[in-house]
């Protein structure tokens, strides 16, 4: 039996965190949730997850602020980061990208969908 997925979620927008906990959880994912920017940053120190959901938007610091914190420590650099915005711009794109963003899902996404896209992405980057 493979082992449970973790997956840590920073997102401010409590309606979101409850559509992404329950749609994960029901994908059999393990999911962590953090309500802004530093207190994302800290949990994911603290349990190195397999994968982190960022927003973009956040309170305390931006996702791009978490991203750049993340991908500078060395027991987080190597935690593929999708950030999950509304900023959807391809400006925005790649500069989420060149930060170390491993990918980028824009909202509004679809949640019943999000846990086996996450599984794909995952895949295909263990197999590059």
């Amino acid at each position: 039996m493979s082992k449970q997925i973790s997956v840590l979620a920073i997102e401010d927008e409590e309606h979101i965190q409850m559509v992404l906990e329950y749609n994960l959880k029901m994908d059999g994912f393990d999911v962590h949730l953090a309500g802004d920017g530093r207190s994302g940053l800290e949990l994911a120190r603290q349990i190195n997850p397999d994968l982190i959901l960022l927003d973009w938007m956040l309170p305390k610091m931006t996702g791009l602020e978490v991203l750049s914190e993340l991908k500078q420590d060395e027991k987080t650099q190597n935690i593929p980061v999708f950030m999950l915005t509304a900023k959807a711009m391809g400006d925005d794109l790649s500069q989420a990208l060149r930060e170390g963003a491993d990918d980028y899902i824009t909202k509004p996404f679809n949640a019943t969908e999000l846990g086996q896209m996450i599984k794909s992405k995952l895949e295909n980057m263990v197999q590059t």
